[in-house]
């Protein structure tokens, strides 16, 4: 049994503020072995617009690197987050895995949006392919990043490729129909707990992000959720009904890709 904590973190949260002292306060009480945080949850959402600012980039890169020493100090024994960094021309958005103050990387994100408030696909690209888990304590962790829990097919392959939990931090709207059945189906697919947070906006800010972290269990319950009321709440999983739900349906169903290709390994292979 694991205990995981999920949230809803203010967009512009920053280490040292008020805020994050309520963070620290109700992380100290909860005593998880794996926080999953939002997407990049540091500083103000960049990619709002088309245009790219490296400047704009190098400083949000920062904010994030400082904000490695704040989640270490965290009283969660694992955290799972994702921060931007610097790649050749535009930022990666890397999944990493912070385990008793040592850094692991996981995962780049290599599915983005192209919309007003989520202009990704200017704004990064992944240096690092591939979808691969990584062991945490007693548990196989793999991340899907956002959009990417909207694809089933890499949760498959994370399941089958051994994950138990799988977290998708997040930077979305209101939109929770859709974000659990995203979930639901990443869950029954991969035989795997599905755990995302979501960041959330202030009523001082634009609104555009929704707040709901949930978890899913591998037969597609949904376990809990965050309000405003509740920001972090925690669940235990049991990794022994994420390794037998590998042997229901539709986890044990195999998949065949388009000419034999695998995404993990083959950059070519992705849409």
């Amino acid at each position: 049994m694991t205990r995981i904590a999920v949230v809803e973190w203010a967009d512009g949260l920053l280490p040292g503020t008020e805020t994050w002292s309520r963070i620290v306060n109700r992380i100290n009480d909860l005593r998880p072995d794996i926080l999953v945080t939002n997407e990049m949850p540091f500083g103000s959402w960049l990619p709002k617009t088309r245009d790219f600012s490296r400047r704009l980039a190098e400083d949000w890169v920062q904010v994030h690197e400082d904000g490695l020493d704040a989640l270490a100090a965290l009283n969660a024994r694992t955290i799972v987050s994702s921060r931007p960094v610097m790649g050749p021309d535009v930022l990666a958005n890397e999944a990493f895995i912070l385990e008793d103050g040592t850094y692991r990387f996981l995962h780049q994100k290599h599915l983005f949006p192209a919309e007003p408030g989520w202009e990704e696909a200017t704004w990064f690209e992944p240096f690092h392919p591939g979808f691969e888990p990584q062991q945490s304590g007693e548990t196989s962790v793999g991340a899907l990043l956002c959009t990417e829990l909207m694809f089933t097919r890499y949760a498959k392959l994370l399941g089958q490729r051994g994950a138990q939990l799988i977290a998708s931090p997040r930077a979305t709207g209101s939109n929770s129909v859709l974000w659990h059945a995203a979930g639901i189906m990443a869950a029954v697919s991969a035989g795997a707990y599905v755990v995302s947070s979501n960041r959330v906006s202030s009523m001082a800010r634009s609104g555009m992000f929704g707040g709901g972290g949930f978890a899913i269990d591998p037969a597609g319950k949904l376990l809990a959720a965050t309000s405003p009321v509740d920001p972090i709440v925690v669940i235990d999983i049991d990794e022994s009904v994420a390794n037998a739900a590998k042997a229901e349906y539709p986890a044990y169903v195999s998949e065949e890709f388009v000419a034999g290709l695998d995404p993990i390994s083959d950059p070519a292979a992705l849409p």
